[in-house]
């Protein structure tokens, strides 16, 4: 009798629940009565929590690729590298065979300031021990990373020193870079790799073009090759230093969204710097919005391949317990007109994430005529009317080809297996300081380091006890590249510098390459930035005949 009379008073509340609702849309009135029903009524019991969560990822999935739900974790693991810093020890680690190795300390951070070293290997983290243990890179950085203030106790094995020694950090704020690189490519040629827009990309980019200046910059190259995007404010402040007041840098526009524009104020400091801008499949969102930018207003040269197509416009909803919800809201548009965005069908994420892929398989990224290219995707510049092309990313004025001449499957095992990467750790872990003492700088490395056949050997025997076998004619075709690449990694672990590694492998680059001559050859960059590639026309008419 009293489980009876407990079902018709939740039928009542549900009732009068319902009653409540009716001044909602109708949607809404069934989407909260279901789930109250669910949690008032179902057989077993239900976490409530999950079940909305469940709800909300649902509904999303069925939109766009890019509409999504992440949880409090997830939300902070997604905000923290576009922070520009987190809260840890200072360390740049690699693992080696379970065992992890310290590549450099953040300079000025907790682990340089107790005396921790490039080169140590971390055994212990508290009470954990962390090597030989198979542990993932995610939960070795849970352990090290904490809020600021906190302590954590490492026992590190130092070579040359019998016992482990014991450092008690403090941790605090660690700076997260969107610089991975910035040098000199000649006397009067300034490079700058860009991996992320973040909350102080900007400054840091300002501070990189200032040190580029002393060294007697006069034309720049700007690589946002693999560059995910970020931050849309991030973008904007960087094409503001290069376009003239009132130009527009982007626009979005939605169909509850009205169009918004961002246009330049004018306050720029580099309105004149002859540059060129790198792009490739893979960099996407706000690194598609300054190359595009840069591309309508005639204002630079765009060197690569056509960049990923992402070009919607996520809101964040924030919700008490830490999550959020990002629903697009809007798509992104290049002061021409063009949409970055590349087409899609709601709800079939899988096809979307499989379109990189399917420019790979119609030979997209190793030749130019294989690209589609028709009057419906022809747009043209703001400045010199020249045609330019949409269709989903930013397609670049010089198209750089992949080379493939090089790549073997032998390579590809070793580097799949991180083979290349720990041979390059021992191979520093035992001549460092022989290094640093011939080869005072990164550029007299680069001048002087050469990896010989016996470093390959090791590395060879290297891949054969871990079941990678050696084959002498896959060997030969990626010789090369692979002692380039040899090179380039004890370049940063030495110089504890992630540019180190670019210094080297830059010269093997055929993106970099392309923009370098390109920049140097003025007649062909203005005719470009004037008259834009003749090739595109020629696949226009190829594509018409068809």
């Amino acid at each position: 009798m009293k489980n009876i009379l407990l079902a018709i008073a939740l039928c009542l509340a549900l009732s009068l629940t319902m009653s409540a609702q009716r001044s909602m849309p109708q949607a809404m009135q069934k989407l909260l009565n279901a789930e109250y029903a669910i949690a008032s009524l179902y057989v077993d019991s239900v976490n409530e929590e999950k079940l909305v969560e469940d709800a909300i990822k649902g509904m999303l999935e069925n939109l766009d690729p890019h509409s999504s739900y992440t949880d409090a974790k997830e939300t902070k693991d997604l905000e923290e590298p576009l922070q520009g810093e987190f809260s840890g020890v200072g360390i740049q680690f690699n693992m080696n065979q379970d065992t992890l190795y310290v590549i450099q300390t953040v300079p000025g951070g907790p682990s340089e300031r107790v005396g921790v070293l490039a080169g140590d290997r971390i055994i212990m983290v508290n009470d954990t021990t962390i090597a030989g243990v198979k542990m993932r890179n995610s939960d070795i950085q849970k352990r090290l990373r904490g809020k600021k203030g906190t302590q954590v106790t490492i026992k590190v094995k130092r070579p040359g020193v019998k016992e482990l020694i014991t450092f008690r950090i403090t941790r605090d704020n660690i700076p997260l870079h969107s610089i991975d690189a910035k040098y000199m490519l000649d006397d009067k040629t300034g490079y700058l790799r860009i991996s992320r827009f973040g909350a102080k990309t900007h400054e840091e980019m300002m501070d990189a073009i200032k040190e580029l200046n002393k060294q007697g910059m006069a034309q720049l190259i700007i690589d946002l090759s693999d560059n995910g995007g970020g931050y849309l404010n991030a973008a904007i402040d960087m094409c503001n230093e290069f376009l003239e007041r009132g130009q527009l840098m982007v626009y979005t526009q939605g169909e509850n969204s009205p169009r918004n524009e961002a246009n330049a104020n004018g306050w720029g400091e580099h309105k004149d710097l002859h540059m060129v801008v790198i792009v490739n499949q893979y960099s996407a969102s706000a690194a598609e919005i300054f190359a595009g930018a840069m591309q309508d207003w005639d204002r630079a040269v765009v060197v690569g391949r056509r960049t990923f197509g992402k070009g919607l416009v996520q809101r964040p909803f924030k919700f008490d317990d830490g999550s959020m919800m990002r629903l697009t809201v809007a798509r992104y548009h290049t002061p021409s007109g063009r949409c970055i965005q590349k087409p899609y069908n709601r709800g079939d994420k899988k096809a979307y994430e499989k379109e990189l892929l399917d420019r790979a398989n119609v030979g997209e990224y190793y030749n130019l005529d294989s690209i589609q290219f028709n009057d419906s995707l022809r747009y043209t510049t703001r400045l010199n009317g020249r045609t330019i092309y949409g269709g989903g990313g930013v397609m670049p004025d010089v198209f750089v080809p992949v080379d493939t001449s090089e790549y073997s499957t032998y390579y590809r095992d070793l580097s799949a297996k991180g083979i290349i990467n720990q041979f390059a750790i021992k191979y520093v872990d035992k001549h460092r300081k022989s290094i640093l003492k011939r080869y005072k700088t990164v550029k007299e490395f680069d001048q002087g380091f050469i990896v010989t056949d016996d470093m390959m050997h090791e590395l060879i025997a290297l891949g054969e006890n871990d079941s990678v076998k050696y084959d002498q004619e896959k060997f030969r075709t990626s010789e090369q590249l692979l002692k380039d690449i040899t090179k380039g990694l004890i370049a940063r672990d030495v110089y504890s510098d992630a540019g180190a590694y670019s210094v080297i492998i830059n010269h093997r680059n055929h993106d970099v390459q392309a923009a370098y001559e390109v920049l140097n050859d003025r007649e062909r960059y203005q005719r470009l930035l004037r008259e834009g590639n003749p090739e595109y026309e020629r696949l226009v008419k190829k594509h018409k005949d068809k």
